[in-house]
């Protein structure tokens, strides 16, 4: 059943990789056309027009830098990635961003215990550098179909489980299409509490055609976005709330067609 539940919609913050075809500036005036207040950065797409013109970009529209995606990777003991993501962390203080998220690595080898290892262990080594920088870092627990390739952090508990660990640091994500089929979903956003430092929505489509580039248009799915976003309230997060959409559909749509029907449908049903 379906939760009485209306979001603000000042709290709409367009996720860079929603209107993917466009750069930074183009995205940014995307923002300022459909008065939408907050924007997530990725960081390829700051790298490409650097990140002074970034920052003053962001800055002199007058929007909040809602996340920054992404730091992590941690899991590959034959990659060194800690001067790359001690850089994640100084482009999102650079960017005022609310959060860096950390998208963790995939299960390379068939040790899953030792992977996760090395994900708390990256994040122990990193969280003093973010701590200095004055940047919260968030774990995005990603759906189960994505271990081999981009997470082996996949359910909120799992992500609170490492937080724990770390005395309450990292907090987490609650992005809408990898949790929603957790049947421990509320309980975790509870549990959670003023932990979650970020909320994005999209939609799972029922006959998802690309696991990782067919997400839906919010309202196109199965997802009971009302729900999740009551309990996410309930837990106490007020802050933005991304539209992220990964979509090869909606990429090859007109980019203001998109951002009206994410304004409008973010409007109706988060």
């Amino acid at each position: 059943m379906t939760t009485e539940w209306t979001m603000d919609a000042a709290r709409l913050s367009l996720n860079q990789i929603t209107l993917n075809s466009l750069d930074l500036p183009a995205a940014v005036a995307a923002c300022e056309r459909h008065e939408i207040g907050a924007i997530a950065l990725w960081r390829d797409k700051i790298a490409a027009v650097g990140l002074d013109r970034a920052a003053r970009l962001v800055r002199d529209a007058g929007l909040r830098v809602s996340s920054v995606c992404r730091g992590g990777m941690f899991t590959d003991p034959e990659r060194d990635v800690r001067d790359d993501n001690r850089r994640a962390v100084d482009e999102a203080a650079a960017l005022q961003a609310d959060t860096l998220v950390l998208v963790c690595g995939p299960l390379l080898d068939h040790d899953l215990p030792a992977a996760r290892a090395r994900v708390q262990d990256g994040i122990a080594e990193l969280l003093p550098h973010a701590r200095d920088a004055g940047v919260r870092l968030a774990v995005e627990p990603l759906h189960p179909m994505m271990i081999g390739v981009r997470s082996v952090i996949n359910t909120l508990a799992q992500a609170l489980d490492l937080s724990d660990a770390l005395d309450g640091e990292p907090g987490v994500i609650v992005d809408a299409y990898h949790v929603w089929w957790d049947p421990d979903l509320e309980t975790q956003i509870a549990r959670a509490g003023e932990r979650v430092l970020g909320y994005h929505v999209s939609d799972w489509l029922p006959a998802t055609s690309d696991l990782l580039l067919d997400r839906g248009m919010v309202g196109d799915g199965l997802i009971d976005l009302p729900r999740m976003s009551a309990a996410v309230a309930a837990a106490g997060y007020s802050g933005p709330v991304e539209v992220e959409i990964l979509s090869s559909r909606w990429w090859a749509e007109d980019p203001d067609d998109v951002a009206r029907t994410l304004r409008k449908r973010f409007e109706e049903f988060v």
